[in-house]
């Protein structure tokens, strides 16, 4: 028990197990998938922006972040921001001699990241896992392969929580 009298144990797991026991289970072989497929050592950065967002699909199906708009959204966002931001970064590797590789990247995955936050926030199609694709397509290699099986990825998570949406429940409870 906490001071407050809250615990540490939601209260909705023991009226849930089972419920809490199969989303867990839909995230662990969802992302399951996404390994299998991804190299997982080369794209740590990509592949960790996919995971928070099974994370926001799976433990909280109902907010605004896991619907499709904003998971579908917000990657398309993510997607064509670090592209851009990737290129500006190359050219300005090539072009400005008083930059090195890594201030490089540095900049611009920070003015990758603020950018994609201001237009998801303008488009409404927030979702913060977006972001660090983003950033991880400034600062890691990554190939065309690498996008195709984002967008897959991503479309893969979009379907699954529509199919299953009524049969989850958010295992998040509420703040105070």
């Amino acid at each position: 028990m906490h001071g407050d009298g809250t615990s540490i144990v939601d209260k909705k797991v023991r009226k849930n197990l089972g419920r809490y026991l199969f989303q867990c289970a839909l995230a662990t072989f969802t992302i399951l998938a996404v390994l299998l497929f991804f190299d997982v050592l080369k794209e740590t950065a990509l592949i960790a922006s996919l995971g928070a967002s099974a994370f926001v699909i799976f433990t909280m199906p109902t907010t605004y972040s896991s619907d499709p708009q904003r998971l579908l959204g917000g990657y398309t966002v993510g997607l064509a921001v670090g592209l851009l931001f990737y290129f500006f970064s190359t050219i300005a590797d090539i072009n400005l001699l008083f930059i090195t590789e890594t201030m490089s990247l540095i900049v611009f995955g920070a003015l990758s990241v603020g950018m994609a936050i201001f237009i998801m926030t303008v488009t409404n199609t927030e979702h913060a896992p977006a972001a660090g694709i983003t950033l991880g397509l400034v600062i890691n290699n990554w190939t065309h392969m690498t996008i195709i099986f984002i967008v897959s990825a991503v479309l893969w998570l979009a379907l699954i929580r529509r199919m299953l949406r009524p049969y989850l429940m958010d295992l998040i409870s509420p703040t105070k």
